[in-house]
């Protein structure tokens, strides 16, 4: 990624984050927190990793995020943001801590033997 997409990918991100949890109503989301965003370089496509603190919630809150995404890319074209065009966005599980705990038991599985 570039300097310049990277910045912006973190700008929106911070946006994104702060209209889950200040502007929609749903308390499935409301617990979901963006963790990481990939910009694609010409800026029309932004992939959002999500995690939420319920994880028998996280499937749906990624389903009604992506079910309000016209209205967040509303939201983020009302705030002035350095871009001409709002990147379509698509929201999925970000499945990299779980992962983590996975290997991390591995590891500790292998040391105790």
């Amino acid at each position: 990624m570039k300097i310049r997409t990277e910045k912006l990918a973190n700008l929106l991100l911070k946006e994104i984050n702060d209209i889950i949890y200040n502007k929609l109503r749903d308390e499935d989301i409301k617990n979901t927190t963006a963790t990481f965003l990939r910009l694609e370089d010409d800026l029309t496509f932004a992939k959002i990793y999500c995690t939420n603190f319920d994880k028998s919630k996280l499937d749906k809150a990624v389903k009604d995020l992506n079910n309000a995404q016209g209205y967040i890319k509303a939201e983020l074209f009302k705030r002035k943001l350095a871009f001409r065009t709002i990147p379509k966005l698509q929201f999925v599980r970000d499945d990299s801590v779980e992962y983590a705990k996975n290997i991390e038991n591995i590891i500790k599985e292998v040391i105790n033997n």
